[in-house]
């Protein structure tokens, strides 16, 4: 679904909030490439903290967008290891595998400038997890 032609909204859905924030991960990657190209060869770690699960899915989306913009890193599978609560705060610790980006091997789709807080929802319903966001294109 497009907002306008400079957005992209997306919705993923999990069994879990982790599952939910992996599937959410690899719709923003496939929004810029064909994740299918990217393989798994190298693995980077992310800890991410949130004051709240809306929160959390923007910082985790957001960390993942710099490590492309920055260090040119592109993934196509993900693993969430661990959310815990204390202190008010929410603790993501997750993996990202992917590759660097080649331009020769992966096909650029539109380049992903920001991910929003516009419409950003994380909801619980009949025992799953969906999450929204709107990536600024």
């Amino acid at each position: 679904m497009l907002e306008h032609a400079g957005d992209a909204y997306i919705e993923a859905h999990g069994d879990t909030l982790e599952d939910a924030l992996e599937n959410a991960a690899e719709a923003m990657f496939d929004v810029m490439t064909d994740i299918t190209t990217v393989e798994p060869v190298s693995r980077d770690e992310f800890t991410v903290e949130a004051g709240d699960e809306v929160e959390l899915l923007h910082e985790w989306l957001d960390r993942l967008l710099i490590a492309f913009d920055v260090e040119g890193k592109l993934y196509s599978k993900f693993k969430v290891r661990e959310i815990s609560r204390a202190d008010g705060r929410i603790l993501l610790r997750a993996e990202a595998y992917g590759e660097p980006f080649k331009p020769s091997k992966h096909p650029s789709k539109v380049e992903v400038k920001a991910v929003t807080y516009h419409k950003m929802d994380v909801e619980r319903r009949d025992g799953r997890v969906t999450v929204r966001f709107i990536l600024d294109l």
